[in-house]
């Protein structure tokens, strides 16, 4: 019997998938990318499977622009729990040390300012980063552990939502890079108590936040009404991860010529930096970057959608 393989949509833009508990991203990436029988999928920046929330799904000519939103701040919201460390900084690992909590909100208040603004980090060892091409959590799996250094973030943001008994609710708005699981154990640590993260949900990634956010169960209820199709309407535009950016528009000869990866001039382009770029129909046709002459270079170039 001839096998007939599956032919697969061409489904262009970016879905905003609040990523349940206890799937990985690749794995709600897959489900997601099945459900809309899309060709080409990719996610924008791994969230942990206890993790929920915001996770940008890139689709089609969409995945060109994921880099950039993995380079974007996040937010947070998470549950510390107070007066334990795990193996895994988190809910599942395994308890390592239990210490009485005596710490108040003021007390717990009065410790925040001292992460905020610019800190140093220490990566943990159950991390996606590598050593010697092998996966940090790989190694600690094994009962490796390894030296890392030290990386500098971001806290642009962090307030104490809420205290109930040894359970502290935080507020997180950082830069990229930044791990929630070392951010507790570090404040942890200095209350004197230690913690891990008992609840982590990401309520922002560049541009986007929850309220675009759509779930699992929502999107396989639709298909299973509609099909593929029917979850289009919750497709957005390719660049609206970019929507900071200044945009240009291109004549229909210095289109033509840019998108033959040729540098043009265009009459609103700003001095330096980078542009999305649309044609004199109003198209998105990619992203270019200001060169020295003014012209405006290709970088990422895509097919009309």
């Amino acid at each position: 019997m001839v096998q007939v393989k599956k032919v697969r949509r061409q489904v262009n833009g970016i879905l905003v998938l609040d990523k349940p508990l206890g799937l990985t991203s690749n794995a709600a990436l897959q489900k997601v990318r099945w459900l809309l029988n899309a060709e080409k999928a990719g996610h924008t920046g791994s969230l942990d499977p206890l993790a929920t929330g915001v996770l940008p799904l890139c689709f089609g000519e969409a995945t060109k622009f994921s880099q950039y939103l993995l380079d974007a701040d996040k937010g947070y919201e998470t549950l510390m729990q107070l007066g334990a460390t795990t193996t895994t900084g988190d809910a599942e690992g395994d308890v390592l040390q239990r210490q009485p909590v005596t710490v108040d909100r003021s007390g717990i208040e009065a410790v925040l300012p001292q992460f905020r603004g610019p800190i140093e980090q220490i990566p943990p060892m159950y991390s996606a980063l590598k050593k010697d091409g092998q996966p940090l959590y790989k190694l600690a799996r094994a009962g490796e552990v390894v030296e890392r250094a030290a990386r500098s973030v971001t806290i642009s943001r962090l307030e104490l939502l809420g205290l109930d008994s040894d359970q502290a609710r935080l507020q997180v708005a950082c830069s990229k890079g930044t791990y929630i699981r070392t951010l507790v154990e570090d404040i942890g640590r200095v209350l004197g108590c230690g913690a891990y993260v008992a609840e982590l949900r990401r309520t922002q990634a560049g541009p986007f936040n929850l309220t675009q956010a759509v779930s699992l169960t929502k999107l396989e209820e639709i298909h299973a009404e509609g099909g593929a199709e029917a979850l289009d309407q919750f497709l957005l535009p390719p660049d609206s991860g970019l929507q900071h950016w200044p945009m240009v528009q291109m004549t229909e000869h210095g289109a033509y010529y840019w998108l033959h990866g040729q540098p043009v001039r265009a009459i609103d382009a700003p001095a330096f930096g980078w542009v999305r770029v649309q044609d004199n129909e109003g198209r998105f046709i990619g992203i270019g970057e200001v060169s020295e002459d003014g012209r405006i270079a290709p970088r990422r170039l895509i097919r009309s959608v």
